[in-house]
């Protein structure tokens, strides 16, 4: 086999005729092209143990403790082309492909029923798609976005624990949902075709019933159950008030024909911003029909893994814990203190009575000594 680099303790080892690949650390690229093939070539593994089963997949980038530990262990040879950057990225992909994982236990469990279907993903972000096993096709930025999601495709959640429960509870029908901002549609688990932009946006949203909205605005939703083919923007299911103010380009003085042209005018609801429509004045006809959507089809949900609580908020309970105990540190340290010094205060106030008792007393003696004071003598001088 040429072309090939090995640094570190049994680096490469089994390689028999696989060429231009480098292994840098202890028993990376350890089983690669263990089969003789010769075509688990153009592999790069650094780190201990990356890419440590790689048999007959090529063109793969591990980089990282553990790195795609797994990736081809099956001997398929179709687990190419995937990228890993971070500890345990990737580290029990089987046969998918065409993935990229940057970040800590990114894509953590992808592809480990080894059905080779969960392609196409990138993520980026300590835990971004953690327990994504079959789920296709689904873009994950942010730490913890989409951390729960096992089989759903064709999801996009950019920001901080976006979409984290998305496919919770392996219904398989949470998909085609987009989310935009931290915390976005964090608590969606069954809800498909969703557009969310904005921190916060979107928590109402949880089952299929909350499927088909768009959602713009930070904390749009928040206030209100959840529902299905709404359009949101800045209302008041923010916080019962929503925006002050609203322009739209391309609206002023571009006016339409009435006569001869049926038309439909914007109606507004001003007790809840509700926009809605009546046909146009002196027109006939009926309203517009909806056209309707079917939902997606459901996957097949593997056996459910283990599913650990999110770290961030297992660090969060820790923090107020820990917040909490500091705080009821602090208020009996300030009782305590309080207490001094009203006990210091109750001491000052017994000194200053005596001080004021020795004082009158001192007037007293003085007074009588000043009584008791004999007369002075004049003395004559005689000659």
């Amino acid at each position: 086999a040429n072309d090939n680099t090995a640094v570190g303790f049994q680096a490469l080892f089994n390689n028999l005729d696989a060429f231009d690949n480098t292994a840098v650390g202890s028993t990376a690229l350890f089983n690669n092209d263990s089969s003789g093939n010769g075509i688990g070539k153009e592999n790069t593994a650094v780190g201990f143990a990356a890419m440590f089963n790689n048999t007959d997949a090529e063109s793969n980038t591990a980089i990282g403790f553990d790195a795609m530990f797994n990736n081809d262990f099956t001997g398929n040879g179709v687990a190419a082309n995937n990228t890993a950057l971070g500890a345990e990225a990737l580290i029990s992909n089987g046969d998918a492909h065409d993935i990229t994982a940057i970040g800590y236990d990114a894509l953590f469990f992808n592809d480990i029923s080894t059905n080779g279907i969960a392609n196409f993903n990138n993520a980026v972000g300590s835990f971004a798609l953690f327990l994504n096993v079959d789920g296709f096709s689904n873009n994950a930025l942010g730490e913890s976005a989409l951390f729960f999601n096992s089989s759903t495709a064709e999801n996009t959640a950019i920001g901080d624990v976006a979409l984290a429960f998305n496919d919770f509870s392996l219904g398989g029908t949470a998909n085609f949902n987009t989310a935009v901002g931290a915390f976005a549609m964090f608590n969606n688990d069954g809800g498909f075709q969703n557009t969310v932009v904005g921190a916060g946006a979107g928590l109402n949203l949880v089952t299929s019933a909350g499927s088909s909205n768009t959602y713009v605005g930070q904390f749009v939703g928040s206030t209100i159950p959840e529902e299905t083919n709404t359009i949101r923007i800045a209302d008041i299911s923010i916080d019962g008030f929503g925006s002050a103010e609203c322009f739209i380009g391309g609206i002023f003085n571009n006016f339409q024909p009435v006569n001869g042209t049926t038309i439909v005018q914007v109606t507004l609801d001003l007790t809840n911003d509700h926009l809605g429509w009546d046909l146009g004045p002196n027109q006939g006809g009926s309203a517009p029909s909806v056209p309707s959507r079917g939902a997606p089809v459901k996957r097949g949900a593997p056996q459910p893994v283990a599913r650990p609580q999110l770290q961030h908020q297992a660090m969060l309970n820790d923090k107020v814990e820990k917040l909490q105990a500091t705080v009821a540190q602090l208020k009996s340290t300030v009782a305590k203190q309080e207490a001094t010094i009203a006990q210091q205060q109750r001491g000052m106030d017994a000194v200053t009575v005596r001080l004021n008792e020795q004082a009158s007393q001192i007037q007293k003696v003085s007074a009588q000594l000043e009584v008791n004071k004999p007369a002075p003598q004049v003395v004559a001088n005689k000659p």
